[in-house]
């Protein structure tokens, strides 16, 4: 982290700027695999760390872990985001992916509950809080670096990627799961202790992802700053934008909550509310997920013609009135095929969110406070909605109002809708735009 920075990104190629992309991606990528491996196995590892009862208890016990995780994510944003405006996204970044590294070891290699009693939930829940802590940073500099390196033009297609590694690494936690439970494993042998496999794969990669983040470029935006920028009181030029802060909690709020309940959550309710079996309901989140990563760069695409905010209002009205009969019909009972469809059709409509997020963010704010300003203020909203999704749903299934869960998160997508509306089109008021360096061009 204290090599000479690479050169910054003005003038260069397509090919040049899509390997500086993919080099922080790829971190990212991994970053996201390790937090949503998590989710992916809790259905096999759920028994090992919490003593026996109903599934729907021990669920609820990994789903606490999982939100008390998110509570970090906050810190996380306020401490690598102060470090990414102070001494550069590609130092941030570098940080961020050895924090998520150490977290997935130590799930890895903690006994279980049997051998070492309460330790065992205990140590899973600092290596939750470590990750919590690296994802927390990972998201405001992995934003602002791939919003600072895309060419003006096409910054809605290069910012989306974050969303596709992010997907992907989620996609991967289920792939190998599927791996797992169908051609290596038996049940019995991935309840055991094939469960820990992921996790050690997780940190191994993060070794791979390290290298190829320490020959990133630094962005041009963050090296047109004067020293003197750099090391202004960060907190208190942060609390002159109440706008922008504002803004983004709003834009996140929904957003988070219906990325959560539809992608990590979908999964455990295809099993506990739909009926479906361990393997069916595993294949219908990876299929689905897989269309949701493809629709990121084509949705990124069409923000660059016709702005950010037609999308993020598309997003919010079909959120509003799809959430309440899209859940009805699949707790009513559908075919694997079926309930693929319409999971399908809610991450189209969720995609018009997370594709842009981060760009529409990343352009709120000016340079020196970018990293920050994305990465607090969303961190803190996530920790609240997104982090409680699951938490929450389950909660309401185990006192019999299921459907109460729906409709809350109709009100919250409803809540965003209004921010989306009432917020001008950053792709035309764009403050990355009005960096010292100009901006990549």
């Amino acid at each position: 982290m204290t090599e000479p920075p690479k050169p910054p990104a003005q003038g260069l190629t397509t090919t040049q700027r899509l390997r500086s992309i993919f080099s922080g991606s790829v971190g990212n990528l991994v970053e996201w695999y390790d937090w949503y491996v998590y989710t992916a196995f809790a259905l096999y590892f759920a028994p090992v760390f919490f003593p026996s009862g109903d599934q729907t208890a021990q669920l609820l016990n990994t789903a606490a872990v999982f939100a008390v995780g998110f509570l970090m994510r906050p810190l996380g944003g306020l401490l690598l985001g102060q470090y990414a405006d102070r001494h550069g996204r590609k130092a941030a970044l570098v940080l961020s992916v050895l924090l998520m590294c150490g977290g997935s070891l130590l799930i890895a290699l903690t006994p279980g509950y049997a051998q070492i009693g309460v330790a065992a939930p205990v140590l899973l829940l600092f290596a939750r809080l470590l990750q919590g802590l690296s994802v927390g940073g990972e998201y405001g500099a992995s934003a602002t670096y791939l919003s600072e390196m895309a060419s003006r033009e096409h910054r809605g297609f290069w910012s989306s990627f974050q969303y596709v590694t992010l997907i992907m690494g989620q996609l991967l936690a289920l792939a190998v799961l599927i791996l797992l439970q169908r051609v290596l494993l038996t049940p019995q042998q991935l309840h055991d202790w094939g469960w820990r496999i992921p996790f050690g794969i997780g940190a191994l990669a993060a070794l791979v992802s390290l290298y190829l983040r320490r020959s990133m470029r630094e962005t041009e935006s963050f090296q047109g700053q004067s020293a003197a920028r750099r090391s202004r009181r960060q907190i208190q030029e942060l609390l002159r934008h109440p706008r922008e802060l504002l803004t983004v909690v709003g834009l996140t709020l929904g957003g988070t909550l219906a990325f959560y309940t539809f992608t990590t959550y979908m999964q455990k309710y295809l099993v506990v509310s739909a009926g479906m079996s361990k393997d069916d309901a595993t294949a219908v989140s990876a299929a689905a997920l897989f269309v949701f990563m493809l629709l990121q760069p084509l949705v990124g695409a069409l923000s660059d013609r016709i702005g950010r905010r037609p999308l993020l209002i598309g997003f919010g009205v079909l959120g509003t009135l799809g959430t309440v009969p899209l859940f009805a019909a699949l707790e009513a009972g559908v075919t694997p095929l079926q309930a693929f469809g319409l999971i399908v059709l809610a991450l189209a409509a969720v995609s018009g969110y997370t594709a842009i997020n981060a760009v529409v963010k990343a352009e709120l704010f000016p340079v020196e406070v970018r990293a920050l300003g994305v990465g607090l203020p969303y961190a803190l909203t996530v920790s609240l909605f997104g982090g409680t999704a699951e938490y929450l749903a389950l909660w309401f299934r185990s006192q019999g109002l299921e459907a109460g869960f729906y409709w809350y998160v109709t009100a919250c997508i409803g809540v965003s809708l209004l921010v989306y509306v009432f917020t001008a089109d950053t792709r035309r008021t764009s403050r990355i735009d009005r960096d010292p360096a100009g901006g990549p061009g």
